[in-house]
């Protein structure tokens, strides 16, 4: 028989002396470390100060029942499998005992090799346990920090979060519009030792061009017309925590020095002042644009870029989040219908599908707004076809097969150039496709979806492929 590892550790409660005497050897001979105690009392003081791997529990007690010890280690969820001894003829106990979480059973008197191989069997299945169980803490989580999906994707994400919020470096956040790039920025921030400081935000292509550097380093009063009394910019709210500077590629080119400058002394000027200040702040900021094309053509500043683009974090589009789109829609279908009063709970089919397939160019922001608008507009207990707004009711036609649109086909001149006569003629495949999709496209009037069913692709593959097309 394998001998178990030193640093196993196993619990006895048993009130008999010899029986313990006899357990407690076979277990310390093959390298397990016992602690024998007599009475559940001293269990529980054993229990509250540590955490064996396993624990070998007499019922029957002189001051107690042993299932209030199982009981208690059940209810406090604490990691450890118990093995419960009985005597023969008390099987029912035995198994009682085990519909109550105890791991596995023991009969007095027992020999020395079915004990060893019990305690052996039973830490090794608590060990996997726990496996699994981080594993869907840490690994498999359906939800973080507002955050909900469950793909390999997200789970990337998550873990990149939690080494990012560990740190003090600056993060950049990159992703199409509507992923959740100020999610993102706050869930780091929760994450990290400045969690209970103020966390400020500003959306930089939201403000006027010639208010942004007030808006972020205030001013002083009369600096400029309107400034009627001194100011406290967001850089000074958020002295001690996280400043987030959402869509930083929108920001003058004139501004970015001072912003440089900020980063790497954490000293500003307000506007109209003669002195500088001095804070302690983190900055985390965030764009949907590729903010190297923006360095390559001369609108973002290439030290600054450096400066900022220490921990990237990218946030995939909802279109390749797998089944998340579905978990998400859920999620706000409960949280709509509550606010709502509402009873609309799950589904249908054929809705789910369409949700499924749906391209979602506007990513999550877009899908919380269709759900909002479903549920604002609609009563009962299912989402059914009819209730989807556009463009999704047209998606689900075009899975039923109807014809939208109804277009009659004609000869097209593009489709019909694609063969050619001579080697002068051979064209790039990647053109052939380009044309032919656009061509579908503008014979389903525009309608995405349905080019896509004709097409034999999906809608997501159009909406992949005009990216990357000049002039999209």
């Amino acid at each position: 028989m394998a001998t178990a590892k030193n640093s196993k550790s196993v619990l006895l409660v048993e009130d008999d002396g010899a029986i313990a005497d006899v357990y407690s050897a076979y277990l310390s001979v093959e390298g397990y470390e016992v602690t024998h105690v007599e009475t559940g009392a001293d269990a529980f003081v054993v229990l509250k100060n540590q955490v064996p791997d396993a624990v070998l529990l007499d019922l029957k007690l002189p001051d107690m029942n042993g299932f209030d010890i199982l009981e208690k280690i059940n209810k406090q969820q604490i990691p450890t499998g118990v093995i419960v001894v009985t005597g023969e003829g008390s099987m029912k106990t035995a198994i009682d005992a085990m519909k109550l979480g105890a791991r596995d059973f023991v009969v007095k008197p027992c020999d020395k090799n079915r004990l060893l191989l019990t305690v052996q069997n039973v830490i090794e299945n608590q060990q996997l346990k726990e496996i699994v169980e981080t594993y869907r803490d840490e690994i498999d989580r359906h939800s973080f920090n507002g955050f909900i999906g469950s793909s390999l994707s997200m789970q990337a994400v998550y873990r990149t979060i939690e080494s990012a919020a560990k740190s003090k470096a600056s993060v950049f956040v990159t992703g199409e519009s509507g992923t959740g790039k100020e999610v993102c920025a706050e869930a780091i921030h929760r994450g990290s030792d400045r969690n209970n400081k103020p966390f400020v935000a500003l959306n930089c292509g939201a403000i006027p061009k010639d208010l942004v550097e007030s808006e972020i380093f205030g001013h002083v009063k009369g600096a400029f017309t309107g400034a009627a009394a001194d100011r406290i910019g967001l850089a000074g709210q958020a002295d001690g925590g996280t400043l987030f500077l959402d869509e930083i590629c929108e920001m003058e080119l004139s501004l970015q020095p001072k912003l440089l400058r900020f980063l790497q002394t954490g000293t500003f000027q307000r506007v109209g002042a003669s002195k500088s200040e001095h804070v302690d702040v983190r900055i985390i900021c965030a764009t949907n644009r590729n903010p190297w094309v923006e360095v390559s053509e001369g609108r973002f500043r290439e030290d600054l870029y450096y400066r900022l683009h220490v921990l990237p974090i990218e946030l995939p589009p909802l279109r390749d989040r797998d089944a998340d789109v579905v978990e998400i829609a859920s999620h706000f279908l409960s949280v709509y219908s509550l606010e709502e009063g509402k009873s609309l709970n799950t589904f249908a089919p054929e809705v789910e599908a369409s949700i499924q397939q749906f391209p979602w160019p506007g990513n999550v922001r877009q899908l919380q707004n269709v759900i909002r608008n479903i549920v604002v507009l609609n009563d009962g207990d299912i989402v059914t076809p009819e209730m989807l707004p556009a463009p999704l009711d047209v998606s689900v036609e075009v899975m039923r097969g109807n014809r939208i649109n109804t277009v009659v086909p004609v000869a097209s001149p593009i489709l019909s150039s694609t063969v050619a006569t001579n080697v002068d003629e051979i064209r790039p495949l990647e053109d052939i496709e380009t044309e032919a999709i656009q061509s579908a496209i503008r014979l389903c009037n525009g309608n995405i979806p349905e080019a896509a069913f004709k097409l034999g692709i999906s809608a997501a593959t159009i909406y992949r492929k005009r990216i990357n097309w000049k002039g999209e």
